[in-house]
């Protein structure tokens, strides 16, 4: 399956295939002329699928640096870990760097792509469900700061998304919940029949009969919204959906505890739930979220007071000037963007 993200010279293929990783060769030979590749990856993820990688770009002169996996690589002190590869590797802005990992990897060697050289050409070949079906389209690339996640960044596009459904089969379930936590997000945020196709199913493992069209829909969301705002000034905040608190709630226990869709679980519920006491969205959407949260394991609250998450709220980079833009229902599957304040948060109690 492929789906075609419009961006004029900015335009770039996703795939979506079975196996597709075994063939990478082919799909990067269509959009690359260079010889010389680096392949960032993680610790979790090169043991089990660089070989596969390596084997299929035989032709190219290629190299490798693998990272620690988590969240806290993805810091602004692994980025010369990044430069240096690079630079011992010769590669120049005629070269390739491709990413073989998750979110945080995407996000880190992304950003490393956008600023080596003032920008080489990269490919992402998510191997994360949140990092196929969000993180690797969009060109939103990043690193964290202690005061706060992805406050240094960039838009930077990819020239190629490779996805491979069967990379999942050795995900751990902490990182199926964690993915499943934005998949949940589209349907509330666009599409009523996608949220009632997840809420048909009893669990993850009944759901991967339809995994490749849950991917696809989701991607093509994404695009969709991605064409009509690239740089995130309108319509692409809806993907914001539970972020605001999410964030703050991975930060509070320095991504510890919480994965990002987790936290973006809690996000959803805990907004969605003060929204309907506000009247702002249709009574019994919290209830719904609650509802398909339970069929696939995720988290509605993490028992913190709100005031303790307010700091993280005010920093976070959504916040202007006390302005926020949250993400609110209409209902399901219809989503808009309130402006408020961090007032709207008072009463909350826990989360």
């Amino acid at each position: 399956m492929k789906l075609t993200v419009d961006l004029g010279t900015n335009s770039y293929p996703i795939y979506i295939e079975n196996h597709i990783l075994a063939d990478a060769s082919f799909y990067i030979s269509q959009m690359f002329k260079g010889k010389r590749i680096i392949i960032v990856s993680d610790d979790n993820v090169f043991p089990l699928y660089g070989e596969t990688l390596l084997s299929s770009l035989e032709a190219y002169e290629c190299h490798t640096l693998v990272l620690p996996h988590g969240e806290p690589t993805k810091s602004f002190e692994n980025l010369p870990a990044i430069y240096h590869a690079m630079l011992k590797a010769k590669i120049s802005r005629s070269d390739l760097l491709i990413v073989l990992g998750g979110g945080v990897i995407g996000d880190l060697a992304g950003f490393a792509a956008a600023s080596y050289l003032r920008g080489i050409q990269f490919v992402q070949i998510p191997t994360s469900l949140l990092a196929q079906v969000d993180s690797s389209v969009g060109g939103k690339v990043a690193v964290d700061l202690p005061e706060g996640k992805n406050l240094v960044g960039a838009f930077y596009q990819p020239k190629l998304v490779l996805i491979d459904p069967t990379v999942l089969n050795t995900l751990p379930e902490h990182f199926i919940h964690d993915g499943m936590g934005e998949v949940i997000k589209y349907g509330c945020i666009k599409d009523k029949n996608l949220f009632d196709t997840l809420k048909s199913h009893t669990s993850f493992e009944d759901l991967k009969s339809d995994l490749t069209n849950i991917i696809a829909r989701c991607v093509d969301i994404k695009r969709i919204v991605v064409e009509h705002d690239q740089f995130d000034t309108g319509e692409r905040m809806l993907l914001n959906f539970g972020h605001t608190l999410g964030h703050t709630i991975e930060q509070y226990y320095h991504y510890e505890r919480e994965s990002h869709g987790e936290a973006v679980a809690i996000g959803m519920y805990q907004l969605c739930l003060a929204a309907e006491a506000k009247g702002l969205t249709k009574k019994g959407c919290a209830a719904q979220i609650l509802d398909i949260l339970d069929i696939y394991g995720l988290p509605h609250e993490c028992g913190l007071k709100i005031d303790a998450l307010i700091n993280a709220i005010t920093l976070d980079k959504k916040n202007l000037n006390n302005h926020l833009n949250l993400v609110l229902l209409h209902e399901i599957g219809d989503s808009y963007v309130y402006p408020a304040s961090v007032d709207f948060f008072d009463g909350m109690g826990n989360v």
